[in-house]
């Protein structure tokens, strides 16, 4: 049996939210096969659960880089920034001139567009998510898990890190894009979670271990998974960080890559 670990954007579907019918064939053949399929995203439910479980079968879902952990109806795991913490962020984000969208479990929240700080993010906010309802800032303290961010100047995203890096971490997307989680959580160290939770229910009759697991991505905040995994598997668009250290290399997204994959693995 092999768990296996997919991120969404760039290997479950493109830009547009499109999956291709392979992929969720592969992923239902594969659960058919007796393999466990579970997501593992830098997003939140709240930006997940509401679309991608009619796409295909999955048995969990990993989100928020480790802050969020359910498996099948269950919540194994929360991991919510206090209210002190949301606070200290919000005043170094406006400090540095930050722009952020602030992830949480059931809402998410951004800057109102005209005190937005770039011309990027705000098009990147209107051209992504325009008809999506959003809390504000004021709103968000207590109510959020990790934020995606944008500075023109990345080294402001540095000086922002200097004084909160005690509590946060800090993934470098490129290109001036950063996701930062609560210090110690990770697609890694969601997968030790989950792992070690099937092993302590005794669900499954043989003890699982890394070598069981198997992670495919794309992009760099993929790389803590993939590298943690027994097997690391690469979608053919990725990220040269994450070509390189894949052990196998596979089709793009949305030309057949997961059914690639998934049958390279013999789980098909």
């Amino acid at each position: 049996m092999k768990l296996i670990f997919f991120d969404i954007d760039g290997t479950l579907i493109n830009s547009r939210r499109e999956m291709e019918e392979s992929t969720a064939r592969a992923i239902r053949k594969a659960g058919e096969n007796g393999h466990l399929c579970f997501v593992n995203t830098g997003r939140t439910a709240s930006l997940v659960m509401d679309w991608l479980p009619e796409l295909a079968p999955f048995d969990g879902y990993l989100c928020g880089c480790g802050t969020e952990i359910f498996f099948r109806d269950q919540v194994l795991m929360h991991k919510t920034l206090t209210a002190k913490e949301s606070l200290e962020i919000i005043r170094g984000l406006e400090e540095n001139r930050i722009d952020a969208i602030l992830e949480g479990e059931k809402n998410d929240f951004h800057n109102d567009l005209d005190k937005m700080h770039t011309e990027v993010f705000r098009n990147y906010i209107l051209e992504r998510y325009r008809h999506r309802h959003w809390g504000t800032y004021e709103e968000a303290p207590g109510n959020f898990e990790k934020f995606f961010c944008y500075a023109d100047d990345p080294a402001s995203v540095y000086r922002f890190m200097e004084t909160r890096g005690h509590f946060l971490d800090l993934i470098d997307r490129e290109e001036g894009y950063f996701e930062i989680v609560p210090k110690g959580h990770s697609k890694a160290t969601a997968m030790d979670f989950l792992v070690n939770h099937l092993n302590q229910t005794g669900i499954y009759p043989k003890k699982i271990t890394m070598e069981d697991v198997v992670a495919i991505g794309d992009s760099n905040n993929d790389l803590p998974m993939l590298e943690h995994a027994g097997t690391a598997i690469a979608m053919g668009n990725s990220s040269s960080a994450v070509l390189k250290m894949a052990n196998y290399v596979t089709a793009p997204v949305m030309q057949g890559g997961i059914w690639q994959a998934l049958d390279w693995l013999g789980c098909l």
